[in-house]
């Protein structure tokens, strides 16, 4: 921060106030490479006069494909399943071998109905006829719920034991640490899954693995995790958790579109105008 004018920050980087502890910092924005900036201490850096900005939009196709892939995928075994081939294991059909869960009409429950949640919504109810259930910290507009026969829940307590998959799409941060917890966990139905496509510290990942070790859940899968990269054994042991390297906006398309949001965001700020995505 002594050293440059701009600072182009990832999920991976992360920016607490005592990095901003500095007399005179020479860096006057951070414009993140990614839609999510809570590794960053906001109100640190306006203090210290430095704008935040994000890369919103852009990636919400892809991250709400990387959750549908997730869910069929614990549903129906498939890691399961790909592990047993490669390891030779594979004794040929049997009517009993790697039963799953049917996911069509099946009742999907989405915490965060912004631009990843709808996009998780259109591909559920269109493409397999799903029940939608949302919550949300305000209220959604009653056209965006009927645009996808959803129902709003007033709160995540009475939103878990309705669902047979639940899928998070809410920021992460403090306020949201563990927003998924022991608690919370044993409100889902016995077979029911979690999907995480949010930011891993919304789940108590010990809780989780406990839910999952002990079966009172049906199943999860993580594309974020609290640690990353570090990923608990637990985790890694779990036979019902499909687990994936953070892949929620990996396609060529949406990180070349991320990097040229980055580079709209800095033009805008060094020529004198607003940044569209500024955050703080």
């Amino acid at each position: 921060m002594g050293q440059y004018d701009a600072i182009l920050p990832t999920v991976t980087d992360r920016l607490p106030a005592a990095v901003f502890d500095r007399a005179s910092p020479r860096t006057r924005i951070l414009a993140n490479y990614g839609v999510g900036f809570a590794h960053i201490d906001c109100e640190a850096a306006k203090s210290r006069g430095i704008a935040v900005t994000n890369t919103p939009d852009v990636l919400s196709e892809c991250t709400a494909d990387i959750a549908m892939t997730l869910m069929l995928m614990v549903a129906r075994r498939a890691g399961e399943g790909e592990r047993e081939l490669r390891a030779g294991d594979w004794s040929g059909w049997r009517p009993t071998h790697l039963i799953g869960t049917k996911v069509s009409g099946a009742s999907l429950g989405i915490i965060g109905f912004g631009r990843i949640g709808q996009a998780m919504a259109q591909r559920a109810h269109f493409g397999f006829g799903m029940k939608i259930l949302v919550q949300n910290r305000s209220a959604v507009p009653p056209e965006v719920l009927a645009r996808y026969n959803a129902v709003q829940v007033p709160t995540i307590d009475e939103l878990l034991p309705q669902c047979d998959f639940v899928s998070l799409h809410c920021p992460g941060g403090a306020a949201n640490r563990h927003l998924i917890n022991a608690r919370r966990l044993d409100l889902m139905r016995p077979g029911a899954f979690l999907i995480n496509t949010a930011r891993g510290e919304v789940v108590d990942e010990y809780a989780l693995a406990q839910a999952l070790w002990f079966g009172t859940i049906g199943g999860a899968g993580l594309d974020v995790f609290d640690r990353e990269p570090q990923i608990p054994q637990q985790l890694l042991d779990a036979d019902n958790l499909v687990l994936l390297p953070h892949l929620g906006s990996a396609t060529r398309e949406t990180r070349e579109a991320m990097g040229f949001r980055v580079l709209d965001n800095l033009t805008d700020f060094f020529d004198g105008r607003a940044p569209r995505d500024r955050v703080a």
